[in-house]
């Protein structure tokens, strides 16, 4: 089982910026996609970013230019760069992580428990 620790939000002016983390632990794993989704109250989740195991990102349009995915060097850890924050990029912020379990060959799908990001004067 993996499980996903968030850290990092919070409330931030506009224009302002945010960095958010995202650790993965437990069974050995091997990671094919890391991701960032959001959600706000009766809206359906939204990817905003993900990173392919192989390095490569991809974004929403609404995010493109202000916001950076990242994973860290030799750690099982996503990071989240928010530049240039707008009011409408006010949401809870999840991580999401898919690949397989080294143990069993299993393909695992794991969530963080979300993280608050409010952009406000």
């Amino acid at each position: 089982q993996v499980q996903l620790v968030e850290s990092g939000g919070g409330l931030v002016q506009p224009g302002g910026s945010l960095k958010l983390s995202c650790r993965s632990s437990g069974s050995v794993f091997n990671i094919n996609y890391m991701s960032w989704y959001r959600q706000t109250p009766g809206k359906q989740r939204e990817l905003v970013a993900t990173l392919t195991s192989n390095g490569r990102p991809d974004y929403a349009d609404s995010v493109k230019g202000r916001f950076t995915i990242s994973r860290g060097s030799g750690e099982d850890v996503v990071y989240l760069q928010m530049n240039s924050l707008k009011p409408e990029d006010t949401a809870v912020y999840y991580c999401n992580v898919r690949g397989v379990v080294v143990e069993t060959i299993r393909p695992f799908n794991s969530w963080g428990q979300g993280t608050q990001v409010t952009v406000s004067s």
